[in-house]
């Protein structure tokens, strides 16, 4: 039980170390993503109003791996940015490791034309 409390309180501690480090603009949002073990969410953040501008998810996504979905997740959120006329981003990665399906998102994104 004990590790488990340790687990948490060091998760919590990277994403607070991390997070002190972006300050989205709504000329250049935040990018946050969560991953969970199922899905993963992403959205654009501006921090200076407090609002999220655009998110999205793979819940709706059933076809593909999750490294798939989440990299179809970064090109639908680059495409609605661009939509918007949002073309300049700060990527957070929270807790998470840049591999995997994070890494997934951040190529999607870019791949469509965000700048990070």
């Amino acid at each position: 039980m004990n590790n488990l409390k340790e687990k948490r309180a060091k998760k919590i501690r990277r994403k607070n170390r991390n997070n002190s480090r972006f300050f989205g603009t709504k000329s250049a949002p935040r990018l946050s993503v969560f991953r969970s073990n199922k899905f993963i969410y992403a959205q654009l953040i501006d921090d200076e109003a407090k609002k999220t501008l655009i998110s999205t998810s793979s819940r709706g996504l059933s076809k593909g791996t999750k490294t798939e979905q989440a990299k179809t997740i970064g090109e639908q959120l680059a495409e609605k940015a661009l939509k918007e006329g949002i073309k300049k981003a700060v990527f957070n990665k929270g807790p998470y490791t840049y591999h995997g399906r994070v890494k997934a998102v951040a190529d999607g994104a870019r791949e469509k034309g965000l700048k990070f």
